[in-house]
């Protein structure tokens, strides 16, 4: 590294659920961070006492490029974490593909104009998706086409194209494959744990039926990773002073089941009431979670959280009269 000290991490997305988190963790890892936001302003209690003093926050959409280029005039961005990310679907494939590719290209000149010590690629475990079986290892190798997931097929391109720019530009690039995150401030409620929480507390319901693929089947599998961890993943891998690696898996490290899910949610609201599906659906696949020994290994990340104590930290917040 050509500096002794890393001065700011830059957080693209850090309003977003995983960015406040990440931001928090850097914080208290002894970090000062730039945050920047595009639309939606957020201060949970959490991170909002930093605000101005070790996190500066900064309106800027990454397709934007002067507006991002900009930044560098004004802080001395020493590495960059890119979790800023136009919803899928917000366009049609063109316009999802065009735009998102627009803000890498963008943090990728940044990163290199900078001369940043390290960037990290927010991939996901949905790189795995046309994988029949886990414990998925970030060395495996993986097919150009996969079962037409947009994020599989997005994530897949983002590191290729990052991976390619790093390379011919001596930068290095790392990509962060992260599981699937659930937790406080998480607004859109599509993954399982988070809207099952949700109904639990308010006691309401689910309405499962209505959700992806229907009703959940009690024995399907999926690796719920509570936000926090992963904001301590992303926080070990951004700050370590060296990486033998190009990718890392920040999951749970584990294959929850669904009625795991709904027997921890019991423990603390033992009144809510969730009728799955019983057995396995017809694309519940065995052991599909990200293997973390490699990220264990290098950095030392291991989840704090259970499936159970995470449960009761999420109904807390949530208890607490937050919304998300």
């Amino acid at each position: 590294s050509k500096r002794l000290e890393a001065k700011m991490i830059l957080v693209t997305g850090g309003m977003g659920f995983i960015g406040l988190h990440t931001t928090r963790a850097l914080v208290d890892a002894g970090e000062d961070v730039v945050i920047t936001y595009y639309q939606t302003w957020r201060e949970p209690d959490f991170i909002k006492d930093e605000f101005d003093k070790r996190v500066k926050v900064e309106k800027v959409d990454v397709t934007d490029r002067e507006g991002l280029l900009a930044l560098g005039k004004k802080y001395d961005i020493t590495n960059i974490v890119h979790l800023a990310v136009t919803g899928l679907g917000a366009f049609d494939a063109i316009g999802d593909m065009r735009v998102n590719l627009n803000g890498l290209m963008n943090i990728m000149e940044a990163a290199t104009t900078w001369e940043v010590d390290r960037i990290g690629l927010a991939s996901s475990i949905a790189i795995y998706s046309s994988l029949a079986t886990g414990p998925f290892k970030e060395d495996v190798s993986l097919p150009i086409y996969g079962v037409g997931n947009p994020t599989e097929t997005y994530k897949k391109t983002f590191e290729i194209v990052g991976g390619h720019i790093g390379a011919r530009s001596n930068l290095e690039v790392v990509n962060l494959r992260i599981g699937g995150i659930w937790g406080p401030l998480y607004h859109s409620m599509a993954n399982l744990p988070s809207r099952l929480v949700h109904a639990a507390v308010k006691g309401q319901d689910p309405k499962l039926a209505e959700g992806r693929g229907g009703v959940p089947f009690a024995e399907d599998q999926a690796d719920f990773c509570y936000v926090k961890d992963c904001a301590q993943g992303i926080t070990k891998i951004t700050t370590a002073k060296t990486l033998p690696h190009k990718t890392y898996n920040i999951s749970s490290g584990r294959g929850a089941r669904n009625q795991n899910l709904v027997d921890a949610i019991n423990k603390v609201i033992p009144e809510a009431k969730f009728d799955l599906q019983p057995g396995n659906g017809p694309n519940s696949r065995k052991d599909p979670y990200g293997d973390l020994s490699q990220s264990k290994a290098d950095v030392g990340y291991e989840p704090a959280f259970t499936l159970d104590s995470a449960v009761a930290d999420y109904i807390g917040w949530l208890r607490a009269g937050n919304e998300q």
